[in-house]
């Protein structure tokens, strides 16, 4: 029968490094210095494990009740307690004050309260209540950028309801603004696109929990992919409080911008962005953003790839005939005809197929971008081989003789 050893990894290291003593190929001494023991524990640990074996080298406690541990009687005496009516409502705290004051029971508060949330008798839930600590500005402008959507009735009737993107800085509460259908993927990074060309690359985004940016830090989007690959880290807040700055600027613009852009009579999101560079902008960042007497650490954009970056990537797999499927369509890879044109990827490898915001398509492999052809139908395969012509050998009548009869066989009986 097998039996079953739990080893951590340490011990598993010192099985490794013991084994190879026992072979010979390191001395006591080179095991000590690897394992960070003395030569004298080497020693002991040799001992037991040529006395027990592997399980020679695991902890004597391991499975075992800790010394310090209290017994599991005590522990279902504080589960009963507090399942009485008077104790339900206690918290931990307040419950560990009584157990040594009526009961006669020490037990430390996280341990009482590790104990109900096992047993399922405490979530440790604190209620709601209201956020009142500052958060500290950023020191440099640049060193994070908050942004938002704010879709409201910015042309009060005289145009389509839209969205304002917002980003601004925390630092100086310099804002950057672009009006959107939406705040989607594609409206997203063309905002982020024209800030950074402007000012130059952030070094932290301070974002919600939209779609646009995955609802947790594990979940990857085409805004996160874009802004890993520029080296800007994506900070997600948990409430819309968390990212005040951002929030109290979306409250003022639906104030001062609707009003500004009522006077100028504008209705239609490309004229909303133009009065936006043309006159908005500049004058209100005039008076509200403080920019004098902090450091600029923007990173510079020149020489960045944007339409490269800010995209839609996906990965397709080359078949054997150099085809690719994308949208139930198919594309033909084909060998381009420059001497600087990328060779053609091995069928069976993974192409990079990027869709520029302009709507045109390419299709990348080690980084060199490649030739194709859109098709309009499957890639036909070479198939079965022709039908044989009328006069081709394999269409040959062969005549078989019938086979001779003997005479004997032929003649009749008389």
């Amino acid at each position: 029968m097998t039996e079953l050893l739990t080893m951590s990894k340490k011990e598993r290291r010192y099985l490794e490094v013991l084994s190879r003593v026992t072979r010979k190929e390191l001395t006591r001494s080179a095991a000590a210095s690897l394992l960070g023991l003395s030569e004298r524990q080497v020693y002991r640990l040799l001992s037991r494990e040529r006395a027990a074996g592997a399980s020679g080298l695991v902890h004597g406690l391991r499975g075992q009740l800790s010394n310090h541990g209290h017994v599991r009687s005590e522990r279902s005496e504080v589960i009963r307690l507090y399942k009485q009516r008077e104790y339900r409502d206690y918290g931990p705290q307040l419950f560990m004050e009584v157990l040594a004051a009526q009961h006669g029971i020490t037990v430390s508060r996280e341990t009482v309260r590790r104990w109900l949330k096992v047993a399922g008798l405490w979530s440790g839930r604190r209620a709601p209540r209201r956020h009142r600590k500052k958060r500290e500005r950023r020191e440099g402008i640049g060193t994070m950028v908050q942004f938002d959507g704010s879709p409201h009735d910015w042309f009060e009737g005289r145009g389509p309801a839209c969205c304002l993107l917002v980003a601004i800085d925390d630092c100086s509460s310099r804002v950057f603004m672009r009006f959107a259908p939406s705040e989607d993927t594609e409206h997203v990074m063309r905002t982020l696109w024209a800030y950074m060309e402007r000012y130059g690359v952030p070094h932290s985004l301070y974002v919600d929990h939209g779609s646009a940016y995955g609802k947790s830090a594990e979940e990857k989007t085409e805004v996160s992919r874009a802004l890993a690959c520029l080296g800007v880290e994506r900070i997600q807040a948990h409430s819309p409080q968390a990212k005040g700055r951002v929030e109290r600027s979306n409250r003022t613009q639906q104030d001062r911008l609707i009003k500004a852009m009522r006077h100028e009579g504008i209705g239609s999101i490309e004229s909303a962005n133009a009065f936006l560079d043309r006159q908005y902008l500049a004058e209100h960042n005039a008076r509200f953003a403080n920019i004098d007497g902090h450091p600029d650490v923007h990173r510079t954009a020149k020489g960045i790839d944007f339409a490269n970056i800010f995209c839609f990537e996906e990965e397709r797999k080359v078949q054997n005939d150099y085809s690719i499927q994308l949208g139930g369509h198919y594309i033909q890879l084909e060998r381009g005809e420059a001497p600087e044109a990328a060779p053609l990827p091995p069928p069976g490898k993974k192409v990079i197929v990027r869709q520029w915001l302009n709507g045109t398509l390419h299709i990348f492999w080690k980084e060199g971008e490649l030739v194709f052809q859109r098709l309009d139908q499957k890639p036909v395969g070479p198939g079965r081989p022709a039908k044989p012509a009328a006069n081709h050998p394999w269409r040959r009548q062969w005549i078989i003789p019938e086979p001779v009869r003997s005479q004997k066989t032929l003649a009749r009986p008389v």
